[in-house]
């Protein structure tokens, strides 16, 4: 089944949303049990089937069995897993523009629900022990006056049946956006940058943020977590871009 259809039936099956019935992307029409119209339903891009199955790197093309891509063989990440709901592209990749950067957070409970049902899809039996959002600087946080991520992490607090830790990562540092960054100066940017208050003994923890592009944000926050003493540590996000691609 395409999952698209799938995300349908469960959406229509649920029958749970109560937001007027008009899509939050294009204003027009939605059926209510669905959290977008169809025709920005149908135009969300899905991730090929040709990606790495340790980062969700997307290929360019069907290159045979599943494998790792390079950086995941040369330099093994701290997570064991990530699950996009899509590639950093077209009406995605809008959507996530509108929601971190024009204050549009009535986005989050659409996109965090497809993110969620993409999530519950791809690892049916995962539950995690905690759910925990990548933190923003308190600086940045007051000029936002939101973090995206822990909005999305709420959603999927909820179909996932597990409690967000907001207060157990932080960002200590105050650093430069991401955006624009070479690969190189994103690890850099990050040195240093995080802290975590609580130890973790042995928990399962979901990380949730909007986009990966090299990997960079997600990594530091894993090896944090893992140190802190997480047994393993995955990453649920919004989109997946292209290491070629800077969002």
């Amino acid at each position: 089944m395409h999952w698209k259809q799938a995300l349908l039936d469960e959406f229509a099956a649920a029958g749970r949303w109560l937001l007027p019935a008009v899509c939050p992307l294009c204003d027009d029409r939605r059926d209510v049990h669905l959290p977008l119209c169809g025709s920005c339903l149908d135009t969300l891009p899905p991730l090929p089937e040709a990606r790495c199955p340790r980062c969700d790197l997307p290929y360019p093309a069907i290159e045979g069995s599943p494998h790792l891509c390079g950086d995941c063989i040369t330099s093994p990440p701290p997570f064991a897993a990530v699950c996009a709901l899509g590639p950093y592209s077209g009406l995605l990749k809008q959507a996530i523009g509108r929601l971190k950067y024009h204050r549009l957070p009535l986005l989050d409970q659409p996109l965090g629900q497809l993110l969620a049902t993409t999530v519950r899809r791809r690892w049916p039996q995962y539950v995690p022990d905690l759910i925990i959002p990548v933190p923003l600087h308190p600086r940045r946080l007051r000029e936002r006056t939101f973090n995206q991520s822990l909005l999305l992490a709420r959603v999927l607090a909820k179909t996932l049946s597990a409690p967000v830790a907001s207060r157990v990562l932080h960002r200590v540092r105050h650093t430069p956006a991401q955006q624009g960054l070479s690969a190189a100066d994103r690890k850099k940017n990050l040195q240093q940058a995080l802290r975590i208050d609580d130890k973790l003994n042995g928990r399962s923890i979901l990380l949730v943020d909007d986009v990966m592009t090299t990997g960079a944000t997600a990594r530091a926050c894993s090896r944090q977590l893992r140190l802190a003493g997480a047994a393993e540590v995955r990453v649920a996000l919004l989109a997946r871009a292209p290491r070629h691609l800077q969002p």
